[in-house]
């Protein structure tokens, strides 16, 4: 791929011809600084950048005054299609919006149009442009592992880059679903889950070999090659012959009884039945789809649900639903093809692709998909047979799966609209931020913030706060908070100050529709464009609508103090006080300059405040813990400069614990290898000041 000048050279020097790849790093791509003045937009400056664009393949890029991406694009010609852009006439909203908002443009050429596809997906991924169809959860699938580089394989779950050695298996719609196939697999191979350290310092076999799920080859329980034996069996299982896999298992324990060896019979017996239980559970198996994902889209209510299902070796390892950001004009088919090469940017592909809509690009996916794949990659819409039936469930999911997120949309925006009324607020809240504080006795205290909005709780959104101040005395749950909303809201007003909202008036998109009497001209279009909400991006706005804290009117004043310290008298607070007895029901609210009050018993509403705040206890409580079990697993030689993994293995293996060590002397610890006088010196002064 080969990167070019993406307009007239101005401000910056022209760039000599580089190579570059989709799977590196971010290309290079090439800007004109445009001589049409910095407040230069829309159309002219479009019109500026096509004039030295090529007629070939390449990825194109959309800019704003602030030089945020717009716009991610790839074409079969960047000039024929740059030069579509240079007319509001016969343009959807969505994309008058995006051009009157252009003010630059960057580009990059390739050597064919299947490298623009894998970079533009790339690109969309990485960089989230707000008028691009995005993915909402762009999760890494879990995979089996059979491990390769240990004497003994185990049996265990992997997330992430496929770095180490073995054999992988997947993906699988969820870790659920790899740990009760990881859990029958031991049932019926007998095959080790631990890691590696625990397998080498077994002196007698755990409880797993007790149990009859592991062969226990740690401590000599199996030979190695009969464990060598399950292993391969596990591997033949999951690579899709599971049909001679328990013809085996029945011929031993045929072999087993008439030899009136039953304690092995019967050990085949209950390996058998587990894997009967594996292929059970699996759901729809298709006899005729080997290694196929089907994909199935529907469009309701302004709202997207793509469902993916998993067949690998014929068997259904689960299926998963995505609701993608898109533009409500879009429709399920231009959705789905958007979405199909951003999914399969990180992921290997199948062999076979199903789809529930034809796309326009196809076989151009297809080919990139087989490009990076070393392997043809079919992508096709069935139209009978079994495979349609595949397609046909997975739509008949979708359709579901998108009718209860519907459903607890409406239900989360009526409790919004009564959250807004409860504390009244101008218009229900799209950012409702919850602090919390963990502690023991004051040590390892961290705040904690949920954020949720009219979809839940945003999980991506919280953050967490080690408290860092040394002035505090433990257990100062007032001087904590002081410092959680300090940190926060300064970052706030550095990184977002030009956002901060009007709290007085009300808040919301405005409508996304066009006035029924719209000129035909472009101007007529420019100017309904620009009358309609920028805000094409769902996203959580980055300053909250509602805070609410956990605790009462003692709380709320330290709050509202720290607030206004920083020059924020007009954010609404809330402060939850737990009830009499701390039942939950008998909350007590605290609002600025006015009289606290409790919300009926049965009120929804009451309700959820009560999760909001519970979500935030065990966010802030699940940190505590973690900071609080590192803590607990440090150890003193941790401290000690010039004292890595090796030496500090080497003198807990010398002395046994780190409180022997500190009680040697200079000479003990010398007797250690790896321990020159200078360290040892080191060591003795550390604890000997």
């Amino acid at each position: 791929m080969t990167m070019t000048s993406g307009g007239p050279s101005g401000d910056r020097p022209q760039q000599a011809e580089e190579t570059v790849t989709s799977t590196g790093p971010e290309p290079a791509f090439e800007t004109a600084a445009t001589p049409l003045g910095p407040d230069a937009r829309g159309v002219e400056v479009i019109a500026h950048f096509v004039r030295q664009l090529p007629l070939g393949p390449g990825v194109y890029r959309m800019l704003d005054g602030d030089g945020e991406v717009l716009y991610v694009g790839k074409a079969r010609s960047l000039k024929k299609r740059v030069t579509s852009y240079t007319r509001l006439q016969g343009q959807s909203n969505r994309i008058m919006r995006m051009i009157l908002a252009t003010a630059s443009m960057e580009f990059v050429t390739t050597r064919t149009e299947t490298e623009a596809l894998l970079l533009e997906a790339n690109l969309i991924k990485r960089l989230r442009p707000r008028f691009n169809v995005l993915l909402r959860d762009d999760k890494s699938f879990p995979y089996i592992l059979v491990t390769g580089d240990h004497e003994a394989p185990a049996l265990v779950k992997h997330r992430g880059a496929r770095r180490r050695k073995g054999s992988y298996f997947g993906p699988f719609a969820s870790a659920g679903a790899v740990n009760r196939t990881i859990n029958a697999l031991q049932k019926a191979f007998l095959v080790r889950n631990c890691s590696d350290s625990y397998y080498a310092n077994r002196s007698r076999p755990c409880l797993l070999h007790q149990i009859k799920r592991c062969a226990a080859p740690c401590t000599g329980e199996i030979s190695p090659e009969d464990y060598a034996g399950l292993v391969a069996e596990a591997k033949a299982f999951l690579s899709g012959r599971s049909q001679m896999v328990k013809k085996d298992l029945a011929r031993q324990m045929e072999e087993a009884s008439e030899a009136l060896d039953f304690e092995r019979a019967a050990v085949c017996r209950d390996r058998l039945a587990a894997l009967s239980h594996v292929q059970s559970h699996q759901g729809i198996n298709p006899q005729t789809v080997e290694e196929a994902d089907v994909f199935a889209i529907h469009q309701d209510g302004g709202q997207t649900c793509i469902q993916v299902f998993f067949f690998r070796t014929g068997q259904n390892w689960g299926n998963y639903a995505q609701f993608p950001r898109a533009d409500k004009t879009l429709s399920e088919a231009e959705v789905l093809e958007s979405f199909l090469a951003q999914f399969y940017d990180d992921k290997p592909a199948p062999r076979l692709i199903l789809l529930s809509h034809d796309i326009e690009e196809r076989e151009l996916l297809a080919a990139a998909l087989s490009e990076r794949s070393d392997r043809k990659v079919e992508v096709a819409v069935p139209k009978r047979g079994e495979k349609r039936e595949l397609v046909d469930h997975a739509a008949q999911n979708a359709r579901e799966a998108l009718g209860r997120r519907l459903a607890e949309t409406s239900s989360q925006t009526r409790l919004l609209a009564g959250l807004a009324e409860a504390f009244s607020l101008p218009a229900p809240p799209r950012r409702i931020e919850v602090y919390d504080n963990s502690h023991i006795m004051g040590t390892n205290a961290v705040g904690g913030m949920i954020v949720a909005g009219p979809e839940g709780f945003a999980k991506g959104q919280y953050r967490k706060f080690n408290i860092k101040s040394q002035d505090l005395v433990p257990g100062d749950d007032y001087g904590m908070m002081r410092e959680v909303l300090t940190r926060r809201f300064s970052r706030l007003l550095k990184e977002h100050s030009a956002e901060r909202p009007d709290y007085a008036a009300p808040t919301g998109p405005a409508p996304d529709t066009a006035p029924a009497n719209a000129r035909s001209d472009d101007a007529a279009l420019a100017e309904t464009a620009e009358t309609e909400s920028a805000e094409t991006d769902t996203g959580m706005p980055a300053w909250p609508d509602l805070v609410v804290i956990d605790g009462g009117l003692g709380q709320l004043n330290a709050v509202r103090e720290t607030l206004h310290e920083l020059g924020l008298d007009d954010v609404p607070l809330v402060g939850i006080a737990k009830g009499p007895d701390r039942d939950a029901g008998r909350e007590k609210f605290f609002l600025p300059d006015r009289p606290s009050f409790m919300l009926p018993a049965r009120d929804p509403v009451l309700y959820f405040i009560q999760r909001l705040r519970d979500e935030a206890h065990r966010f802030a409580i699940g940190t505590h813990r973690a900071r609080r079990k590192k803590d607990i697993a440090r150890s003193p030689l941790d401290e000690i400069a010039g004292i890595g993994p090796s030496r500090k293995r080497a003198l807990l293996r010398h002395f046994g614990t780190a409180k022997a060590v500190s009680k040697a002397g200079i000479d003990d610890l010398m007797n250690v290898d790896g321990v020159s006088e200078t360290v040892a010196r080191t060591i003795y002064d550390h604890f000997h000041e």
